[in-house]
């Protein structure tokens, strides 16, 4: 899939693959994911707890070592090239655009998709981004940011890591993620634009609040509108099932790739089909026999 050489081995003598020390590229004198319940972990713990609870977003800056930056972003530039890349026409709910819907809807509005996914299956396990994703210390650290008992990987085949690739001139519009729990990184940053834009908590677990994602979806909502500046190596945990976001689109020659550890509260959580056949472009039996299994009821 990838060159030979391209992915390195940065395991160290004491790591075996997320069971015993933390991930070796994480910068734990910032972030102790070797010192569970210390005075380091509480302390970044309780910074990320308080910019959830306000914002539903915070970001780690840092989080990868800088030496182990570089490697980050060629691991990334190798897997590109493996993404499904389709320009769709799509809404923010992702669900098909000929649903029946009452003219006033956010779901009738009409969104020009054109971002690409490298799916789960096509990342090979000794890339970082995998390694990091399945590391034992880095989920019961991001599970105590979100201030939960535990998290579950996600379960499904082809989203629960993913790698982003957004193309000068093309964005990942306005939409909500299927899981409540969204953890990314970017990999590779563009020359300009690309910029992640969010809307904290525009809708809740019972209430979709129609009227203000209509106002942001036709650029009378800026006033609900937060943009992050985000750099290789910066660490974001997102409360992505209800705040409205998107990337902004890319300008200048370079690419944006982002890896995006999906993470949920709800076991056995999948993608729908018609949500998987639009990132992806293949669906798997898994994605037609959970299709109706979610956590609320609201729109995908």
């Amino acid at each position: 899939m990838a060159e030979t050489g391209v992915w390195l081995d940065v395991r160290d003598a004491n790591d075996d693959g997320g069971q015993g020390d933390p991930a070796p590229w994480v910068d734990t004198a910032r972030y102790p994911l070797d010192a569970p319940g210390g005075d380091g972990w509480a302390a970044a713990v309780a910074a990320a707890r308080a910019d959830l609870a306000t914002d539903g977003c915070t970001v780690l800056r840092g989080f990868i070592r800088p030496e182990y930056v570089h490697t980050l972003r060629t691991e990334g530039v190798a897997l590109a090239p493996h993404a499904y890349y389709t320009v769709e026409r799509v809404n923010a709910y992702n669900i098909p655009l000929d649903t029946e819907l009452p003219a006033d809807h956010p779901g009738r509005h009409v969104l020009r998709r054109g971002n690409a996914f490298v799916a789960r299956d096509l990342i090979p396990a000794e890339a970082i981004i995998h390694r990091l994703y399945t590391d034992r210390h880095f989920q019961r650290f991001v599970a105590d940011c979100f201030d939960l008992p535990a998290l579950h990987e996600y379960p499904d085949p082809l989203a629960g890591l993913t790698l982003n690739v957004v193309a000068p001139g093309m964005s990942h519009p306005w939409h909500f993620d299927t899981n409540e729990f969204t953890v990314s990184m970017l990999t590779q940053e563009p020359e300009c634009g690309g910029v992640f834009e969010y809307c904290p908590n525009i809708r809740s677990r019972t209430a979709e609040n129609f009227a203000d994602v209509n106002a942001v979806l036709t650029d009378h909502g800026d006033h609900l509108i937060r943009r992050l500046d985000l750099k290789p190596g910066d660490l974001q945990l997102f409360q992505g099932r209800f705040s409205l976001h998107r990337v902004a689109p890319v300008g200048g020659t370079i690419q944006r790739h982002s890896a995006i550890f999906a993470y949920t509260d709800t076991p056995g959580l999948i993608g729908t089909p018609e949500r998987t056949r639009q990132l992806f472009g293949r669906t798997l039996p898994e994605h037609h026999a959970a299709q109706s299994l979610r956590g609320d009821r609201l729109l995908d």
